[in-house]
């Protein structure tokens, strides 16, 4: 059996996060996977794994280009607005992603633990789509496999015309906001929304059969602490193993002037801080 091929798209613009050498080193323990971030940043970087790709791209071409494929006017005010766009990136850049198995979005804050001791081949056989939390459809990271229906999927919303020709954001990745009471057990189908999101979409497809969908807490994040990056796996409690960990509150409590030159290949993550 051939080993599925992935690669993981990030758009990124404007000034590299202090957070960029983490990410980058955990893809370097990912060599069979391949890893794309698509940035107007001309910043030289230091120890760029050979399994990650730098495309140099404005955020004016990106607009133009999508906009042609879609045939109306998309609107990317700002570039945190692209997370509305982010299942749609297969239909967005199929140059990216021609020849691969699966295909995925992903962001910058990750750090990256053994993604094939989860995404084995039997594994990614029995999915068509991949959400590493049970409750939404997760904007930080998803997969998708690369065929004509996945790559326009996103279509399927009837609001996706809306999302993206208006300035606001609308979570369209994920659950327009509705985190809170999804975490707490009830369906995106019994909770008022703005828009149909993609959970919509994807949940209503699992539930009529049309795709074989993944939902479970596969990541690690929050405040939890005790968590550690040992030689590309990312271990809670010395115990339990995770497929990343998403330092999305880690970030807003942690800014650090200075990142180290070599990070090594064993550190800590606690609450607050990253150490050694």
């Amino acid at each position: 059996m051939n080993t599925p091929s992935l690669v993981l798209i990030t758009c990124w613009y404007g000034k590299y996060p202090w957070y960029l050498p983490y990410y980058l080193h955990s893809c370097a323990f990912n060599p069979s996977v391949d890893f794309v971030i698509i940035t107007d940043n001309t910043d030289e970087l230091k120890d760029v794994p050979d399994n990650v790709k730098i495309i140099h791209k404005s955020l004016n071409d990106i607009i133009y280009d999508t906009s042609n494929k879609l045939g109306f006017q998309i609107n990317i005010d700002n570039p945190y607005k692209l997370c509305d766009f982010k299942p749609a990136y297969g239909f967005m850049f199929p140059d990216l992603i021609e020849g691969y198995d699966f295909w995925g979005h992903c962001d910058l804050d990750l750090i990256y633990g053994d993604i094939r001791a989860f995404f084995t081949n039997d594994f990614l056989n029995d999915f068509d789509y991949i959400s590493v939390r049970d409750d939404y459809t997760t904007g930080c990271f998803g997969l998708y496999r690369n065929n004509k229906m996945l790559n326009s999927f996103f279509k399927r919303s009837k609001d996706y015309k809306k999302v993206f020709s208006e300035a606001d954001h609308f979570c369209f990745d994920e659950c327009n906001f509705v985190w809170d009471d999804l975490a707490e057990g009830v369906s995106i189908f019994e909770i008022q929304t703005e828009i149909e999101s993609f959970t919509h979409i994807m949940k209503k497809a699992e539930k009529d059969g049309i795709l074989r969908t993944h939902f479970d807490f596969i990541l690690m994040e929050g405040y939890t602490g005790r968590v550690k990056f040992d030689n590309g796996k990312i271990i809670y409690k010395n115990k339990y193993e995770a497929i990343m960990f998403h330092m999305f509150w880690l970030k807003k409590v942690y800014n650090p002037t200075k990142v180290p030159k070599k990070i090594p290949t064993t550190y800590n993550i606690s609450p607050t801080r990253i150490y050694w």
